[in-house]
Formats: structure tokens, C-alpha cells, sequence
């Protein structure tokens, strides 16, 4: 079997490879890593046959509605998983099949609803139900520690204890465990009475993860996060370095548009000299009026150089063709010792 295991951060995803057919599954993929992801199948030849997210993640962007578009391949979730996008949803005791690779799903509910593992001969991928001396949190939506400790004790914990331990985060860099060393080294797992363990569970009082609303509400929708749109607006926007504007400012040049997209008090607190100002809330309503001439180049500016690069894709698709963004935004313009006017 071909196998790779992907660390972002925290986050850890697998690429399982059958060696003989090349068909291939990719589980718990995370959005920043989808080049990767297709340099490797590429690398080994393989062809993904199914993109799996073991729950809905509240601390990763999902990259599986957007590997399984470009990989045409279905991406599957529980029975239970609230994204209205998987191709095809599985039931406790449904296996998957990919040339010579076979994985069962065992729905384990707790850390999320539709938490489920994926069960192999010699290894278990376990979401964020078991990790590698902890388990899954159950504060966070659809969470519940009497499920979890079902899910642990009555189903997960009685598989052979050979089996490998694959979990979905590690963040002390181990790469995998087995059944049996966590039975017996778990600190978590050793709360073996219900009441015990719901009680410990419950008393955790863990911070939020770092991206919590944004990763579930694309998680669980299919939207897009932010940092996608930056890159989408990116891809097809071109930018003005500082040097280039600047000579353009020296030269008292007629033939660009500084268009400065912040609101009212931070344009008046300070801006590029000539710049015109037109807060990027009101660019679509009153673009005509303020850009009379369509075929004027723009250079749009912020504080940061993100709503501008937003900014100026809008331009493009209202049809101002040559609109760009100032190449790192006001407050690097201003460290670098570039004029402002009040």
C-alpha cells in the first residue's frame, strides 16, 4: 500500500494508495494543501477514487468539495453530516472499496454528530474521536460526552489493540499510535466509568478554536472562506509596487485613478497624495458616477492591501479593465517612507 501522511500544523490527513490498481483515497484534506495533495497522487500515479472527511471540522478548512471538483472524484461524510455537498453518505458498517483497499466506516458519534472512523485491517483512521493521549472535545456544536464515551468504550476501544491509531490532529508531531498503548496510556481513557468520563469531559473548559465560525459555516455549507476569495480576487488582478506609484505621483502623472477604498476617517486621518476616496461598501453603487471613464487605469489602496485587491477585481468585473491593487497596502506605503497628505 502507498501511503502518506500530511501534516498542516496541527492537522493531519492521509493519502492511501492501492499499489496494484493506483486508486487511491484521500481523508480529512485541508484546504491550504490541495497542490499538495495533487503533487503526490501525480508523484505515485494514483487516481483518487474517494475524498473522505471523517466529521465536520471546526478547526481546519475542508478542502473536499474543492479536491473533489478537481479530482472528479465523490466526496463522502457520514449519513449525518449537515454540508449539503457530499456525493454520497455513509451508514455505520458501509465500506468503501478502491482497488485493493478496503475501509469500513463505524460511526462514533461525540466529538460531532457525524463522527465516523475508518477501519482497515492492521489501522484505524479516528477522526477526532481518538487522539493520540486524548480524545475528541465535546463542547463545540453538535457534541455530546455521553455519545463520545459510547462511541469510545463500547465500539472504537474493543477493535483488535494492534490496530495502528491514525487520528485527524496531533500537535506534538507523533505520527501514530495503536489501540492497545492508548487503552493503556490514555490519560482520558482511564475515566472507565460513564459518569466519571462525562464529568471530566465536561470540566475541560478549552479555548475556541482559532477559526471556529469561519470553518464551520464553510464547512458545514460549502462556502467559501475568506482566504479564498482573497485568492480568487488575486488570480485575476494585477498589482502596483510602491516604486511604481510613486514615480507615477513624482511625475504628476493624469493617467491613473488612486482610488482609496477605506472609510471616511481613515482616508481624512491620511492618504496618497491626489487619491480620490470611495469606500468599498458603496464601489458598486457609485462606480459609475465616481469613474466616469471606463477605460481609466485605477490603482486601488487600503490599509492592508486586501479590500483593495477585493476592490479592484469588483472594478474588473464592472468593467473597468485596467484596475489593479497598490502591492501590499497604506501601512507598508507609509513604513517605507512614502508621502501622505491629510
Amino acid at each position: 500500500m502507498i501511503f502518506e501522511q500530511i501534516a498542516t500544523g496541527g492537522c493531519q490527513s492521509y493519502l492511501l494508495g492501492c499499489e496494484a490498481s493506483r486508486a487511491a483515497v484521500l481523508i480529512d484534506p485541508e484546504l491550504s494543501q490541495i497542490d499538495r495533495y495533487r503533487g503526490l497522487t501525480n508523484q505515485h500515479g494514483l487516481r483518487v477514487r474517494y475524498v473522505i472527511d471523517t466529521h465536520t471540522h471546526a478547526d481546519h478548512f475542508s478542502a473536499g468539495r474543492e479536491l473533489g471538483k478537481a479530482l472528479d472524484a465523490p466526496v463522502v461524510m457520514h449519513r449525518l453530516s449537515p454540508a449539503p455537498y457530499p456525493d454520497m453518505r455513509l451508514d455505520d458498517g458501509d465500506m468503501l472499496i478502491a482497488g485493493g483497499l478496503k475501509l469500513q466506516a463505524l460511526h462514533t458519534p461525540g466529538h460531532t454528530r457525524d463522527s465516523m472512523c475508518l477501519v482497515m485491517d492492521d489501522r484505524v483512521f479516528t477522526g477526532d474521536t481518538l487522539l493520540i493521549g486524548g480524545t475528541g472535545r465535546t463542547d463545540l456544536p453538535s457534541g455530546d460526552p455521553h455519545a463520545l464515551y459510547e462511541s469510545l468504550f463500547d465500539k472504537l476501544l474493543k477493535l483488535d489493540p494492534a490496530l495502528l491509531v491514525y487520528p485527524a490532529h496531533d500537535y506534538k508531531g507523533r505520527s501514530c499510535s495503536t489501540i492497545g498503548a492508548e487503552i493503556a496510556d490514555n490519560p482520558r481513557l482511564q475515566k472507565t466509568e460513564r459518569a466519571a468520563f462525562v464529568e471530566m469531559m465536561q470540566a475541560l473548559n478549552l479555548s475556541a478554536p482559532t477559526h471556529l465560525t469561519e470553518a464551520l459555516r464553510t464547512n458545514m455549507s460549502g462556502g467559501k472562506t475568506v482566504a479564498q476569495l482573497l485568492a480568487e480576487a488575486a488570480a485575476t488582478t494585477p498589482f502596483m509596487s510602491f516604486a511604481e506609484l510613486s514615480q507615477r505621483i513624482g511625475a504628476n502623472s493624469r493617467d491613473v485613478v488612486i482610488l482609496d477604498v477605506r472609510e471616511k476617517e481613515a482616508f481624512e486621518a491620511g492618504h496618497v497624495p491626489g487619491a480620490m476616496h470611495l469606500p468599498r461598501g458603496q464601489l458598486e453603487l457609485r462606480a459609475n458616477d465616481a469613474l466616469p471613464d471606463p477605460t481609466v487605469r485605477i490603482v486601488t489602496c487600503c490599509e492592508f492591501g486586501k479590500i483593495s485587491t477585493l476592490a479592484a477585481a469588483t472594478l474588473r468585473e464592472l468593467g473597468f479593465t485596467r484596475a489593479a491593487a497598490l502591492d501590499g497596502g497604506l501601512k507598508a506605503w507609509r513604513e517605507a517612507g512614502n508621502p501622505m497628505e491629510a
